[in-house]
This record gives structure tokens, C-alpha cells and sequence, in this order.
């Protein structure tokens, strides 16, 4: 009788699994609204960009509108990988392989993920070039109008750099290993 219960017990532990698809679901769901909303604010820098050289102020202003929404593009694109990997990373470890991904040849083994390490750090990749575009849309806005302020920015591109410094770093010691 006992053997009977933890049977049940233990099949429905391991079904349990599956609830993860709506996490899944819900991930790839709000990666593709952000791929819309992404391509949204390119088409409107293209609309826009008709009437680019009507005036002089006006191509000064949309200069600077143009790059926020190219940049603010590129960081939702960027966002929305983080939710490609993630969804496709849980149905990977808790679902099942993705059969066509494992056998493709013609593209990027990007979305592979066998383990929960290589999940996390996949994407720690993007999030970090999230960060980065972050920094970047707001230095573009940024008003750098005493010393203090370029001083800030000039640390904080540092970091930046040796933040992609040791990540390339500890991905080389992986492969030589």
C-alpha cells in the first residue's frame, strides 16, 4: 500500500514539471510583443525620417530622437532574447529537447541549453549587453555640464569594459579546460 502512494506520489512530482510550459509560454509570449514593440520604434524613426531634411532644427531634433529610439530598439531586441533563451532554456531542462534545434545545422547553438549553468550563463551574456545599451541610451541624454559628470561617465565606461573583459575571460579559461 505504502509503495503504492509514493508511486503516486512521486509520478505526480515529476508531472509536475510541466507547469513550467506556462513560464515558457508566457517568456516567448512577451519576447515576441517585445520584438513588435522594438520594430515599432524603428518604424518610426523611418516615418520620421521623410521629412529629415526639411529644416535644420528639425534634423538637429530628429538626430537626437532617432538615436534614443534606434538604442531604446536595440535594448528591447536585447530584452527579448533574454526571454527567447529563458523560455526555450526551461523547456530544454524541464520539458523536453527541442528536436529540430539539436539537429540544425545552419544555425547558432545560441538556444542549446543541456544544463541550468549554461542557462544562467547565456544569460548573463545578454543581460549584460542590456546593461551596457542601458548606460548607453542614458549617457546619450545625459547633460554633461561640469567635470564631475564626464568623470562619472568615463568610470562607468570602464566598468563596462572590464565587465566584458572578465566575462571573455572566464570564457576562454572554460575552453581551455
Amino acid at each position: 500500500m505504502f509503495r503504492v502512494i509514493e508511486k503516486v506520489v512521486e509520478r505526480l512530482l515529476w508531472e509536475s514539471r510541466f507547469m513550467i510550459f506556462l513560464a515558457v509560454i508566457a517568456s516567448v509570449l512577451a519576447a515576441f510583443v517585445l520584438v513588435l514593440i522594438g520594430t515599432y520604434d524603428i518604424y518610426l524613426v523611418i516615418k520620421d525620417a521623410t521629412h529629415m531634411f526639411s529644416s535644420k532644427e528639425y534634423f538637429k531634433e530628429f538626430h537626437k530622437e532617432a538615436i534614443k529610439h534606434i538604442v531604446s530598439a536595440v535594448d528591447v531586441y536585447l530584452i527579448s532574447t533574454v526571454l527567447l533563451i529563458f523560455g526555450l532554456g526551461l523547456y530544454e531542462l524541464f520539458i523536453s529537447k527541442i528536436d529540430p534545434m539539436e539537429k540544425d545545422t545552419k544555425s547558432s547553438k545560441i538556444l542549446v541549453v543541456h544544463t541550468l549553468d549554461q542557462l544562467k550563463e547565456k544569460l548573463a551574456k545578454v543581460i549584460l549587453m542590456v546593461l551596457i545599451v542601458t548606460f548607453f541610451k542614458y549617457a546619450i541624454e545625459f547633460k554633461y555640464e561640469d567635470i564631475k559628470n564626464l568623470l562619472f561617465l568615463s568610470i562607468g565606461v570602464f566598468l563596462i569594459a572590464l565587465s566584458i573583459y572578465f566575462m571573455h575571460k572566464s570564457h576562454d579559461d572554460k575552453e581551455s579546460h
